[in-house]
This record gives C-alpha cells, sequence and structure tokens, in this order.
C-alpha cells in the first residue's frame, strides 16, 4: 500500500471512532480595530468611522476593568443597526406586527484616551523556530510555481485563485511548526487546483462556502497536507488527529459520505505529488 492509501485508510479508520474535535491550530490574532471587552472586530463601516487602529471601548465598558476615560476626552461613534417591531394594519384591517432596521449608535473611547489599562498583547508569540526540510519544500514548489506568498501577524490562512498567492499567519503564532507546515501544505493544496497544475480549476469556478464543491475541495486540501506531512516525516498525533477532525467536519456538509475520502485521496495524491515535484510512477 502506498503512502497515500495508508493516510486515507488511517484517517477513516481515525473517523469511524466518532465526533473528534476540531482546533485552530494557531493563536488567535487581534489584528485591525477591536472592541477590548469581547476582542471582536468592528464592523468594516465602523473601522472607517473610528479614527484610531486597536482597542476600543464604552465609557462603562473602561470602567468595568479599572479604566478611567481621561478629562476633557472626546468620544467617537460606531453604528450599529437594531430590529424594531412595527405594529401595521393589512388589508384585511388586522393589525401586523413587522421588524425594520433601525440606526443605532453608542459612543466608544481608544484606549490612547484611558487611565490604568495596558494595551492587550495581540498574538501570542511561541517562539516556533522553522523546520529546513519543510522550509525547502514550501519554498521550492511557490518559487517553481511563482505563487506569491504572504506570512504575517494575523488570524487567517488562505489561497486566493485571483492573484494566485498564499496568506499564513506566522510560525510564531502556532505552538508546534509541524502545525503550521500542516497549514501551509493545506493551502499549497489548494493551489493546485490552476488548470496549469493538477486542473481542478473548473470545478470549483463557481463553489459557495459551504456548498457541496466547496466541500469536496477541502477535503482534497486537507488530505494532501496530511499525505506531504506523513511523506516527509513530519505527521505527529496533533497534525494527523486535526487533519481527521477537519475531514470530519466537512463530510458533514457531505452527509457523511465516506467514499467521498476515497475519491478526493486520488486528486489528493495528485496534488501532493505536484508540490512535493515527484514526476515518476512510484514517488
Amino acid at each position: 500500500m502506498d503512502v497515500y492509501s495508508m493516510v486515507t485508510e488511517r484517517i477513516i479508520s481515525q473517523l469511524e471512532k466518532g465526533a473528534i474535535p476540531w482546533k485552530k491550530p494557531w493563536a488567535k490574532c487581534l489584528d485591525g480595530t477591536f472592541n477590548r471587552i469581547t476582542r471582536k472586530p468592528y464592523s468594516l463601516l465602523n473601522q472607517l468611522l473610528l479614527l484610531h487602529g486597536g482597542e476600543y471601548a464604552t465609557f462603562k465598558q473602561w470602567d468595568q476593568i479599572g479604566g478611567r476615560v481621561k478629562k476633557g476626552e472626546k468620544a467617537e461613534i460606531v453604528v450599529f443597526w437594531k430590529m424594531q417591531d412595527l405594529a401595521e394594519k393589512n388589508e384585511r384591517g388586522e393589525i401586523e406586527i413587522k421588524k425594520i432596521p433601525l440606526l443605532r449608535y453608542y459612543n466608544v473611547f481608544h484606549i490612547s484616551q484611558v487611565d490604568n489599562v495596558l494595551p492587550l498583547i495581540k498574538t501570542e508569540n511561541f517562539g516556533t523556530k522553522p523546520i529546513d526540510q519543510a522550509e525547502k519544500i514550501l519554498h521550492d514548489y511557490i518559487e517553481r510555481e511563482s505563487i506569491a506568498l504572504s506570512v504575517r501577524e494575523s488570524d487567517e490562512a488562505f489561497y486566493n485563485p485571483i492573484t494566485d498567492s498564499i496568506t499564513l499567519p506566522r510560525i510564531t503564532q502556532f505552538e508546534h511548526a509541524e502545525t503550521f507546515y500542516s497549514t501551509a501544505f493545506h493551502e499549497c493544496g489548494h493551489s493546485t487546483l490552476k488548470a496549469n497544475r493538477c486542473d481542478r480549476e473548473a470545478e470549483n469556478k463557481t463553489a459557495r462556502f459551504g456548498s457541496e464543491d466547496y466541500s469536496k475541495e477541502e477535503l482534497v486540501a486537507e488530505i494532501t497536507s496530511a499525505a506531504i506531512m506523513n511523506h516527509i516525516g513530519l505527521e505527529t498525533l496533533a497534525t494527523f488527529n486535526n487533519s481527521a477532525a477537519y475531514i470530519q467536519n466537512w463530510l458533514k456538509a457531505l452527509k457523511n459520505d465516506k467514499k467521498l475520502i476515497v475519491s478526493a485521496s486520488g486528486k489528493a495524491e495528485k496534488a501532493a505529488r505536484y508540490i512535493l515535484n515527484i514526476n515518476d510512477e512510484k514517488g
């Protein structure tokens, strides 16, 4: 049995054991403009309205954590839609309750306007070091294919087929280097969909998030990653279990049809061999 079939069989075996919790492998990055208490980023509209990047909160929220808004500081506003009930008579003279959106706002203060609080650490830094073998495979591939790679402090990892680019969080956001490369090879797997690579572009052109085609592509990318990690000897129990959990999540969108893993595995083998630049029949 070759490495690709073996990885597929092990994943199916793991799935048979039941639900596996998936964990995002990198530490969350508090990026952009966000609320200090909820840690959630503000909407694009509010980010345009606010004058600064970083932490904001209401007067009450700052007070709750011991912050004191400096005397004379002026608030900024963030807006939100609130649904309000409106009673109207219909054609039959009956009262109907309709919900209408009303634009509301509240006042917020930037952390620079507040005493007694320190800024949050935006990103946990594990000090994780690169693995030479994996770095070579990753960079040999992206350089060979002229793919743009952006590794930056962020909370997202994705491949953009329009710009043919891969974006990844920094390796120091990952507690273990292996999980960084597992994530990187997943996005590399997506990049092979291009017609001049492994030619899955046509079947994914109209794929929407959560759709069947999108789910199948996620299976291909994750099995690609798992196969590469195993092939180069970097697979750990954590990376394998997380790959199985990720695959399980997408299988739910495909009505738990495990046969689709076998179908995706064939495409994943082609993708992995392409990334690894293996041209012979046996590999």
